[in-house]
């Protein structure tokens, strides 16, 4: 079996990683292919990586080191390849972290596990956020929902009826943030450009991979009708609105329409409304 340890200097080998050619990581890293030789084409002394897991846990990158590493520093290269973070490893460490955050560079990392000069272990893993919007909803309509924990046990069922929630979710690999959240189309009270974020009592919401959560509007969408707004009628007056959150990290709109129709009264406050997918 012919090793592939590097004998690099640091700043050699942080000049040459962009160009290397890794595999991805995704858990655990001990898997090999039967010849005693991990995936990621590389050994270390005793046969196996010493990284054995490198995920997210929050904002933060957690790579988690084997018993028999013999590694005292661990680098983070961003995909630029630039460096992002180094770690120094103490003795019996069996964990390390770089705080992310999300207002990183989406793409592939690579993560160097270092011995003095000597890079022992080089591999990457994938930091890219997927935002997807599953659901939307009223307190009319959702009543399990934590409303009063949200607003206020003192609020009306009125004021929580005029506001929204809408259920995202995180299918990619990264932290992402998200820093808006606009209803347009035909709701009662479009707003397009919200004071704030347009999410109750925060400017933004961080949602690791993995996650579901619900936001909670702060621009009163389908209470009163404003002027641009539909209103209730009680043969029913039907329409389509459009879901827009801002995420931080890749910067993008993430949109979901939805056909609606408001039925049954004159006022909002007694309007049945009824939300579907377009």
């Amino acid at each position: 079996m012919t090793s592939n340890h590097l004998h690099l200097s640091r700043r050699t080998a942080l000049r040459t990683v962009a160009g290397a050619a890794l595999a991805g990581v995704a858990g655990c890293l001990n898997d090999n292919d039967g010849s005693g030789t991990p995936n990621n084409g590389t050994t270390s002394p005793d046969g196996q990586s010493p990284l054995t897991r490198i995920a997210v846990e929050g904002t933060a990158l957690i790579v988690e080191l084997s018993e028999a590493a013999d590694v005292d520093q661990v680098n983070l290269i961003q995909p630029n390849g630039e460096l992002f973070g180094e770690r120094d490893v103490a003795t019996g460490a069996r964990q390390i972290s770089f705080e992310i955050g999300t207002a990183y560079a989406p793409g592939e990392y690579q993560v160097l596990a270092l011995k003095g000069e000597e890079t022992v272990v080089e591999t990457t893993t994938e930091l890219d956020p997927e935002i997807q919007i599953q659901d939307v909803g009223l307190f009319r309509n959702n009543p399990d929902k934590p409303w009063d924990d949200v607003y206020g046990e003192s609020e009306t069922d009125r004021i929580k009826n005029g506001e929204a929630f809408v259920t995202v979710e995180n299918t990619g690999s990264g932290p992402e943030a998200i820093t808006e959240l606009v209803f347009s189309g035909d709701v009662p009270n479009p707003i397009e450009d919200p004071r704030g974020s347009g999410m109750y009592e925060t400017d933004q919401i961080v949602i690791s991979p993995g996650e579901t959560v619900d936001l909670f509007s702060n621009s009163f969408p389908f209470g009163s009708e404003s002027e641009d707004g539909m209103g209730c009628s009680p043969d029913g007056n039907s329409g389509q609105f459009t879901v827009i959150v801002k995420t931080r990290t890749r910067g993008i709109r993430v949109t979901s329409s939805y056909d609606v129709q408001y039925s049954g009264a004159n006022e909002m406050t007694d309007c049945e409304v009824t939300i579907t997918v377009s």
